[in-house]
């Protein structure tokens, strides 16, 4: 039993990709708290798993602590977040732009990451755990069809990058997962089309499969790409160009600016 004896919080858990890590680590031997907004569908996967259940809605920062008390008091700790809730945009920044539909949008898949990393980090500190974000493959490249989506996935990328050494020197690993479109509900509306287009759509179990990849062998800061026809592996970022001296060589620092002072 690969998680036997873990505990795993699992937020979006009640449908998709959520309801197919709290399925899969269940099977695996983890006790998994369910935690979402869907009290019937949420309910229904915990009692399916033999987990806890959570109304949990991630732009408040006192849901998510409530759900990491859960696992804690129901559990005895927390070894595994999965913070996996999300939404779609479904409007530009035209005649469309709706400042309250944006706020949602970026409380949920940003604000909700932000939340659960802050929840979690106590919990998992203790026992060094593992902390894995969804993001997309929108977040890894342009997304014409909804810039504020690949925005806000692109800055759960960029936190779990910075996040990344930081973090591990505490014993917590974090990661993100990065899906191309997958059968879930975020593409109902577009999935006809994509299909005629010839783009492949990833099942659920494709991205769960990720999950659990990353979870047994995901270094710090990674954030693996998932590509139908493709094997799941962590995206290489390319660098960006560094500073040159007046003279045109390259910049050599004595220390780290950002984490020690010059000694």
């Amino acid at each position: 039993m690969e998680f036997d004896g873990k505990v795993a919080l699992v937020t979006g858990g009640a449908n998709g990709i959520g309801a197919g890590i709290a399925r899969r680590l269940a099977a695996g031997g983890a006790s998994v708290v369910v935690a979402d907004v869907d009290d019937a569908r949420g309910e229904a996967v915990a009692d399916e798993v033999g987990g806890a259940y959570l109304h949990c809605d991630v732009r408040d920062p006192g849901h998510s602590e409530a759900a990491v008390e859960l696992a804690v008091s129901r559990f005895g700790g927390l070894d595994v977040a999965v913070l996996n809730a999300g939404i779609g945009t479904g409007f530009g920044l035209g005649d469309d732009f709706d400042p309250e539909r944006y706020r949602n949008v970026m409380g949920i898949n940003l604000d909700g990451v932000v939340y659960g990393v802050h929840a979690a980090l106590p919990a998992l500190r203790e026992r060094g755990g593992r902390i894995v974000a969804t993001a997309s493959m929108a977040g890894l490249m342009a997304m014409p069809m909804d810039p504020l989506y690949g925005a806000n996935k692109a800055a759960v990328v960029g936190l779990v990058r910075g996040l990344g050494p930081g973090l591990a020197a505490e014993g917590v690993t974090v990661n993100a997962v990065c899906p191309s479109f997958a059968d879930t509900g975020i593409i109902s509306g577009f999935k006809d089309a994509l299909e005629s287009s010839g783009m492949p759509v990833l099942g659920v179990e494709d991205v769960v499969d990720a999950f659990v990849a990353v979870l047994r062998s995901g270094e710090p800061g990674e954030c693996w790409f998932v590509q139908a026809g493709r094997p799941s592996a962590p995206f290489r970022f390319p660098n960006p160009p560094g500073p040159r001296t007046a003279s045109g060589e390259r910049v050599t620092l004595n220390h780290d600016p950002l984490t020690s002072e010059e000694g």
